[in-house]
């Protein structure tokens, strides 16, 4: 099966170019999934932590995740082009695992439940649409861009990267943080704990300061037109002129093909 941009990243990440190199690198995100899962796990022992390690650990995740991006300039004159390789496993593996094992624990927060009925009957099915509205997404997104624009190999190489004209970019800014929080949001409803479900400002908040704060910074420093994109387009949610392109996308990976940025 050919997998969209998998040669270039092969060619900045050498790891994935042997059987060894990618079980490292699936171990250590496996291990760092793990040990946060455990630590959520413990946690949860103790009513009253259970929402505040959330927040603390999701924070930590974008945290460590950052340094991905403020530590190129640095990382690209100590180690030229070997600057994406070790900034993607220190940071950017780690700090995503941690994210995702955040995610994944808003499925199992303790606490009070909604009480049984037909509401509780009513967020079942909601919180199983979003889960497959945004695994779809999910999908669709990284059949358009391809694993090198996945992996942000282009935040370190901008020359070598390509303008990726996929419709979907046209009616969300970040689909693949749009599909996480529709996960997110389904995993809670599907919990139908209190404190799962009182997360999920929180969890909104978090992204939103994300891209606003980080990705976008960076996106604006490289393309000038971005300023005037990010008013058009919103980032998470589609506008309700949009719905039509919105399922013509996950229905069918509607995109045009992607050329060499100029």
């Amino acid at each position: 099966m050919i997998i969209k941009g998998l040669d270039e990243l092969r060619g900045h990440l050498p790891e994935l170019n042997s059987t060894s190199g990618r079980v490292r690198i699936a171990l250590t995100a496996l291990g760092v999934f793990a040990l946060t899962t455990a630590y959520f796990i413990v946690s949860d022992q103790i009513p009253t932590w259970t929402i505040d390690s959330e927040i603390v650990v999701l924070a930590i995740g974008f945290m460590v995740f950052s340094l991905f991006f403020s530590g190129r300039t640095a990382y690209r004159a100590k180690y030229g082009d070997a600057a994406y390789r070790h900034a993607c496993l220190r940071f950017a593996l780690p700090g995503l695992a941690i994210i995702f094992a955040a995610i994944a624990h808003i499925a199992y927060m303790n606490g009070p439940k909604w009480p049984a009925g037909r509401v509780t009957v009513g967020m079942s099915i909601l919180g199983w649409y979003w889960i497959i509205v945004g695994a779809i997404l999910w999908f669709r997104s990284a059949q358009a861009f391809g694993v090198d624009y996945l992996t942000m190999l282009y935040v370190y190489f901008p020359e070598n990267g390509r303008i990726n004209n996929s419709t979907i970019y046209g009616i969300l800014r970040h689909p693949i943080y749009a599909a996480a929080l529709r996960i997110g949001i389904g995993l809670a409803l599907l919990n139908t704990s209190i404190y799962a479900l009182s997360f999920i400002p929180f969890f909104l908040l978090g992204f939103t300061g994300w891209v606003r704060l980080v990705e976008e910074k960076e996106l604006l420093g490289r393309f000038p037109g971005y300023a005037d994109y990010r008013k058009h387009v919103p980032a998470f949610w589609t506008k309700p002129t949009d719905i039509p392109k919105f399922w013509g996308f996950l229905l069918s990976g509607d995109s045009l093909p992607s050329k060499p940025a100029s």
